[in-house]
């Protein structure tokens, strides 16, 4: 046993130093082993996937041995609230108990920063939706005068998704660089520079990736320096990864141009009419492409379709010609002026930048899936490469370092070939560790019998009619999960009029009625609460104690078999010989389970019933078995009786 395995023996003790700082701390095995796993890792540079069971303390259990061993160490979060707890909790309190120097520093991505050359120009401009975005304008203005970060999450009097922040917030395409004249008092040239002067830094996996391609937001300067790199909530990697390998173009960043080259024409080159005038035609061209995908997006917003699906649509050929046109017009009215001023210049440079993305969606690649996404209002253009492990492989081979990737939820019973295969990881080291929660006495996992397939046209009815009963019993204190938006807003109002007609009066919230935090705090506020939601609350959702004691799933979450990127990569698994559901299809989707599963039991007092309303994890013996394997170990049940004892248990 090494010394710092000896010293991790020690800090993790019942009675060690972690429990003298530490209230109400309790030694756990899984804990110990884990972090005394990736000690050797860290020691030989070697690469480490780790599962560890909601409980196990992972964060703990890698930041320890991390900061033992030394050097420069990168922690990389899938969430900024999870960012914000490590710098501002976890970090602290370990390197008290362990009594290092340590320096941590916290790095976000620059849209998460006050600029104060966008925030001087909105000023100017004056021209804000409403008094409420003016009123923020005139706080972020006081705020920016005192503040040493011009970290945005400072200032909770505005809300992170006020609609006055990206414009008071740069882009990697509209920020300045050199030539601003406020480049000296720069919030994200000054939380780089702390970066570097620190032992541990801390950033999130959107940041992480993104500078990896672009070498844009400070990561790169990091890199050469480091000697350990923890993902955390490392499940998300190979979607985060795919989207910054990827390019893409938006309706969003478009108008974004419009609007600044418009702006800037008029500031800077007021005797060039042509220049809004261009700029104006552009913005219409965009709402046009947008339009001529249908009046109602009900039916294709989410939906991901190929390229060609696209320009079968002769409507949306026509537009798309025409945006290419005027975005086309536009550069060379930019190129004409861009010597009158930065700003200009700049957008010239993201014009010449887009154009390049349109015609590459046009080009067919063989290694590369063209496809898009319309939204309620707007549509973005993706590029996305069918396999990123190569990639990876070359960023995770280079320079000698240790890299620890660690989430609940990795593998399909203790398999993490998936997750290898994706990222290139073939030669890593693999580790689980179970939850030390008591599930067979914590939880109940119920499969209701009689449900129809979910593709059955009577399946909405017949799981209204099988949750309804179980929403009464539970008294409430709900999750209702969903694999598609569709089905949440089909679900909405059925499930309240339910409730109305059994006479139970709960609070019944969904997702998009406000943001997540603030459904979150009115869910944990209310005594009974029911929360309708889709993606977004399928992980990264912590609501301990009481108020969340039933979580239900509409479905098995296997990705829509029509999705351009998955149909791609599973013709790849195809052509190598393999079995593309089991070896794709199914574990991506036991993963996703896995992570809303986990909403249910987050401490070792909860108690709580997971309802999943598929058959087929019952009934399905070539795949079914393998799923609810690689679930908790809780009691089962198809009987509804058995949820209402479990509850009645509760009263006694």
């Amino acid at each position: 046993m090494t010394d710092i395995e000896e010293r991790l023996n020690d800090f993790f003790a019942a009675e060690g130093s972690l429990a003298s700082v530490l209230g109400g701390y309790h030694s756990r095995p899984q804990q110990v082993e884990m972090a005394r796993a990736l000690a050797r890792t860290i020691a030989a540079n070697g690469k480490f996937l780790a599962e560890a069971g909601t409980g196990t303390g992972k964060t703990f259990a890698y930041l320890a041995p991390a900061m033992l061993q030394g050097g420069k160490i990168i922690v990389s979060t899938g969430t900024k609230n999870l960012q914000d707890q490590l710098f501002t909790k976890d970090i602290p309190l370990i390197r008290k108990a362990l009594g290092v120097s340590l320096i941590p520093a916290l790095l976000k991505g620059r849209a998460n920063y006050v600029c104060q050359h966008h925030l001087a120009r909105t000023q100017a401009e004056g021209r804000l939706e409403s008094r409420k975005d003016a009123a923020y304008l005139q706080k972020i203005a006081r705020f920016a005068e005192v503040t040493a970060t011009g970290d945005k999450a400072e200032l909770g009097e505005v809300p992170e998704d006020a609609s006055v922040w990206p414009l008071v917030t740069s882009t990697r395409e509209n920020c300045l660089g050199s030539d601003c004249a406020h480049h000296a008092a720069c919030f994200v040239l000054a939380a780089r520079k702390r970066a570097l002067d620190a032992d541990l830094v801390v950033v999130n996996h959107h940041l992480f990736f993104a500078d990896v391609m672009l070498r844009d937001e400070g990561v790169s300067e990091l890199l050469p320096a480091c000697n350990t790199v923890i993902f955390d909530e490392a499940h998300q990697l190979p979607e985060t990864a795919t989207l910054f390998f990827g390019d893409l173009l938006s309706s969003h960043q478009m108008i974004e141009l419009a609007r600044d080259s418009k702006a800037n024409g008029i500031a800077f080159v007021r005797d060039y009419s042509a220049l809004p005038k261009a700029a104006d035609a552009l913005d219409k061209a965009v709402r046009d492409l947008r339009l001529a995908c249908g009046p109602d997006p009900a039916n294709m917003t989410g939906k991901r379709l190929t390229r060609s699906a696209f320009m079968e649509m002769e409507s949306f050929t026509t537009a798309w010609q025409k945006l290419q046109t005027m975005l086309q017009d536009l550069a060379t009215h930019l190129e004409n002026q861009a010597e009158r001023a930065p700003e200009i210049a700049n957008c010239h440079e993201r014009a010449v930048a887009q154009l390049q993305l349109l015609q590459q969606w046009e080009t067919d690649d063989a290694n590369r899936v063209q496809w898009g996404e319309v939204t309620r209002f707007g549509i973005q253009c993706y590029s996305t490469p069918v396999s990123i492990d190569a990639i990876l492989r070359k960023q995770f081979d280079g320079h000698p370092r240790a890299w620890i990737f660690t989430s609940a939820t990795l593998a399909v019973k203790g398999d993490f070939s998936l997750y290898q295969q994706q990222l290139g990881l073939q030669d890593a080291e693999t580790g689980c560790w179970d939850s030390p929660f008591d599930y067979p006495s914590q939880a109940l996992l119920y499969v209701p019998v009689g449900m129809p397939n979910p593709n059955d046209p009577g399946y909405q009815q017949a799981w209204l009619a099988e949750v309804l009963p179980v929403l009464k019993a539970s008294r409430g204190r709900a999750f209702l999960l969903f694999t598609s938006l569709r089905a949440m807003r089909e679900a909405r109002a059925a499930v309240a009029e339910g409730l109305q007609e059994a006479g139970c009066d709960y609070p019944v919230l969904m997702q998009g009625e406000g943001s997540r935090n603030e459904l979150l705090e009115r869910f944990r506020r209310e005594a009974n609460a029911i929360l309708l939601g889709s993606q977004s609350f399928w992980e990264g959702v912590d609501v301990k104690g009481e108020a969340l004691s039933l979580v239900v799933i509409d479905r098995l979450p296997f990705a829509p078999p029509d999705d351009p990127v998955l149909t791609a990569r599973m013709e790849r698994v195809r052509q190598a010989g393999g079995n593309p559901f089991m070896q794709y299809q199914l574990p991506q989707a036991v993963i996703t389970l896995k992570q809303g599963a986990g909403r249910l039991i987050r401490d070792e007092n909860d108690r709580g019933v997971l309802m999943i309303c598929d058959p087929r994890l019952a009934e399905n013996k070539t795949y079914g078995r393998k799923i609810w394997q690689s679930l908790p170990p809780m009691r089962r049940t198809r009987l509804q009786s058995d949820v209402v004892a479990f509850f009645a248990e509760e009263d006694k």
